[in-house]
């Protein structure tokens, strides 16, 4: 199930947000907290301020759930363009330069990662669900032929 957080006329570039939404793409909700909270662009506290709301909002559609067992990732991020201010700056002669002041919104889409079945992940997934004793019944025990008993099967079988 996933969960959607929006920040909207963002006082900042598209292009410097954009930064920082490429860093944290994909990434695992945990890793992309980490990676905000020591980023140097300004553009960082804001979208993990977004990030932690797109968790509380996951929390709210899955209260059965808890969060770090949810494997949560950031599935979507995306920088849109939003309003633009156009000012004057004073420049020589009594002419004015325009200066464009931009702003953008940030959509984050965060969604709980299912593995696909027979892969090494989703093994692990299943056995830190599943019980310690269970857990071991599951697991298939493995039998290893002594080099001896090895060698006389396959005489027996060349002398036959």
């Amino acid at each position: 199930m996933e969960a959607v957080a929006k920040l909207r006329n963002v006082p900042t570039s598209p292009r410097k947000m954009r930064l920082v939404a490429n860093l944290v793409r994909g990434q695992k909700v945990t890793r992309a907290l980490g990676l905000l909270k020591f980023e140097a662009n300004s553009g960082a506290p804001k979208i993990e301020k977004l990030l932690l709301s797109a968790l509380a909002n996951w929390q709210l559609k899955n209260e059965d759930e808890r969060i770090e067992d949810a494997n949560l990732y950031i599935k979507e991020i995306f920088v849109d363009e939003g309003r633009m201010l156009k000012r004057l700056r004073p420049a020589p002669q009594g002419r004015g330069h325009r200066i464009r002041k931009r702003s953008n919104h940030v959509t984050l889409i965060i969604d709980s990662k299912v593995e696909p079945l027979g892969s090494k992940a989703a093994a692990k997934q299943a056995a830190e669900t599943m019980s310690p004793e269970a857990s071991a019944e599951a697991a298939p025990k493995k039998s290893r032929r002594s080099s001896t008993k090895k060698s006389t099967e396959t005489k027996a079988e060349a002398t036959a």
